[in-house]
């Protein structure tokens, strides 16, 4: 317990430093924290590179589906505690003299803090896109293409660790997350990522495998909870603390509390197998069209359209079970768009165009 306050104590003298010095990078900081959200993955990570290469899109999303359970679930074990409502409880500071961190309208996050999400999914998505665009020069075998590769590889990954970087610079910044957390979500994302380079399995996966992951993921969970909770453990605790100490009840969203994200994730991985399994993804993403430069730029420009106008609308909030059941059947809908109803629409409207002209 001493060695977490002072811990803790050292990363909110970061903190500190951090909105001191860089108060002219407060608007990139604060982007870059938008750039790790993790729900980003969904709207526009995914339609871009799962029209490019569908394995990695595939992949895309069951690493960011598996690797945010996995944060939840650690989250739940750790009990990290953020830095913006530590500060305000912790008893280290003598005197009541404990320090002002400032606050913004990202920073009240409502679950525990370690390991961080943000990084975690940021990591692991980035790790998959980066091996994902390696693995095409890794094939040339003259010799400038060697030295090519190199160079790629030296500027891919440097840009990973750029991003990285940022993003926890950026988590720590507006004090939702201590240094230790960021840092633990980077490696355990990573870790989460490198674990489905060697999982061929979920390419040929069914619907009933969706189906059957998904009713895992969601019964170990509740189980998890349910059974702490007997034990008179309150898996939640975090959401009060939330509640009390941030600055602006406004910021208080009910869409970064830990089952939030769960139904999020289990929607996303559901649509996603629903689409690969349907009909219109095999007559679109499988047929004549699919291998057209013309075909995949419409698709992508398209599912980045209709993925912003899923954004805009606003689930109602004033009933819990009813935004989790709305948040599951708009978390479906997204990856089901970009891998069945977008390509779908696409290949009928070439076709029609093509029997027009001949």
């Amino acid at each position: 317990s001493i060695k977490m306050d002072l811990l803790h104590s050292n990363g909110v003298l970061i903190i500190q430093h951090l909105q001191r010095d860089y108060r002219a990078y407060q608007d990139f900081l604060n982007f870059m924290s938008h750039v790790g959200d993790p729900r980003n993955i969904f709207s526009i990570y995914f339609p871009l590179w799962f029209q490019l290469n569908q394995v990695v899109g595939t992949k895309m999303i069951w690493v960011a589906v598996i690797g945010d359970w996995f944060n939840l679930i650690f989250k739940w074990i750790l009990f990290g505690h953020r830095p913006y409502w530590w500060v305000q409880e912790t008893m280290i500071y003598p005197n009541q003299s404990s320090p002002c961190l400032e606050q913004f309208p990202i920073t009240c996050e409502t679950g525990p803090g370690s390991p961080s999400g943000h990084a975690m999914g940021s990591s692991c998505v980035w790790y998959v896109m980066v091996t994902a665009a390696l693995s095409y020069t890794v094939r040339w075998k003259d010799k400038s293409a060697v030295t090519l590769h190199r160079l790629t590889w030296s500027f891919l990954w440097s840009i990973f660790w750029i991003i990285q970087i940022s993003v926890c610079i950026s988590r720590v910044f507006i004090a939702t997350h201590f240094p230790h957390q960021v840092i633990l979500g980077v490696f355990a994302g990573i870790l989460v990522a490198e674990a489905f380079e060697h999982t061929p399995a979920i390419q040929t996966a069914s619907l009933r495998m969706y189906i059957k992951t998904n009713l895992f993921l969601f019964i170990f969970a509740l189980g998890f909870y349910l059974v702490l909770k007997l034990l008179d453990i309150d898996l939640l605790w975090s959401v009060p603390k939330a509640k009390k100490w941030c600055a602006n009840p406004d910021w208080i969203n009910i869409d970064t509390t830990p089952f939030a994200g769960l139904v999020r994730n289990l929607g996303a991985l559901f649509g996603l197998g629903l689409g690969i399994n349907s009909e219109m993804f095999i007559m679109s993403c499988k047929g004549e069209n699919s291998c057209k430069i013309s075909f995949r730029i419409l698709c992508i420009a398209a599912s980045l359209a209709t993925l912003q106008l899923y954004n805009s609308i606003k689930i109602p909030t004033h009933t819990e079970y009813l935004f989790y059941i709305l948040s599951f059947c708009k978390s479906a809908a997204m990856p089901l768009t970009v891998v069945a109803l977008v390509p779908y629409c696409v290949h009928s409207l070439m076709r029609t165009t093509e029997k027009k002209l001949n």
